[in-house]
């Protein structure tokens, strides 16, 4: 019996699939940082030098974030779940092209690279942002009391949004590789939308009630209450990220069942 997303499967499926990602999860942490000088190091590296320069930058201008006491407390709740959708959705978008000399071989599929690619990728960035955070609150003055179920929960919605809008753009670039340039210019000012610099509530009416559609908004508002005792952030809306995330890898899982191997053949 063959799986057309992961190759052919018997009574053994279990154990290929799992040897399959297991085997791209390796190939994966040795391309991406393993021939980096710091390797894994970077992913930490990066993220921080941002929220350092921010926090610079607006501890000039203002004396107090929007919320708590401390400036990379603050961008740090904003800035890492926006890094872990647009690292988590690339990685996932790019799943195809990566992994194609590997389709050749019988036991590796379209799904197990986005399967592969989507666990290193969230592992990653879930470790990062718990580094980081748990970094910034012990070490320095926040007043901040972390709420690690809203944080979890917080990052099980991010996963789960990033899936589906990864494995659409997988879909979409395979079919109309001009989407890459598309999305690229989408992100450009969603970074500015998502609540890394301002609180919701901060937004003027009209306004707020058309970014209350941006997904992001809500996952960076529930970190913000998980970090903050006294942000209730009512507009947070679980569900509607939740049916968003799902709705788009349904879709994008039936579209790749069409049309991955016209696809494939056009790698």
């Amino acid at each position: 019996m063959t799986d057309p997303l992961t190759g052919p499967r018997r009574h053994t499926a279990r154990p290929t699939l799992w040897r399959a990602v297991c085997a791209l999860i390796l190939r994966e942490m040795a391309t991406t940082h393993g021939r980096v000088p710091g390797g894994y190091l970077w992913a930490v590296i990066e993220p921080l030098l941002g929220i350092a320069l921010l926090s610079a930058i607006f501890a000039v201008t203002f004396q107090a974030p929007a919320l708590g006491t401390s400036f990379p407390l603050f961008y740090a709740s904003g800035l890492l779940p926006f890094l872990a959708f647009s690292d988590i959705t690339n990685k996932l978008a790019q799943a195809m092209n990566f992994s194609r000399p590997l389709f050749a071989y019988p036991a590796v599929g379209v799904g197990d690279a986005l399967l592969a690619r989507f666990l290193l990728a969230t592992g990653t960035q879930i470790a990062v942002a718990s580094l980081l955070l748990s970094g910034i609150v012990f070490l320095s003055e926040t007043r901040a009391t972390p709420d690690i179920a809203l944080l979890a929960q917080a990052a099980g919605v991010l996963a789960v949004l990033s899936l589906g809008i990864g494995m659409l753009n997988c879909l979409l670039i395979g079919l109309m590789p001009l989407w890459q340039r598309l999305w690229a210019i989408i992100m450009r000012p969603m970074f500015l939308i998502s609540g890394v610099f301002f609180t919701f509530e901060a937004i003027p009416l009209p306004w707020r009630d058309l970014v209350w559609w941006h997904p992001l908004i809500h996952i960076v508002g529930l970190v913000r209450r998980g970090l903050y005792p006294g942000y209730d952030a009512t507009y947070v809306n679980i569900s509607y990220v939740l049916a968003l995330g799902l709705g788009l890898a349904l879709l994008a899982a039936i579209g790749l069942l069409r049309w991955h191997r016209d696809i494939l053949s056009d790698l």
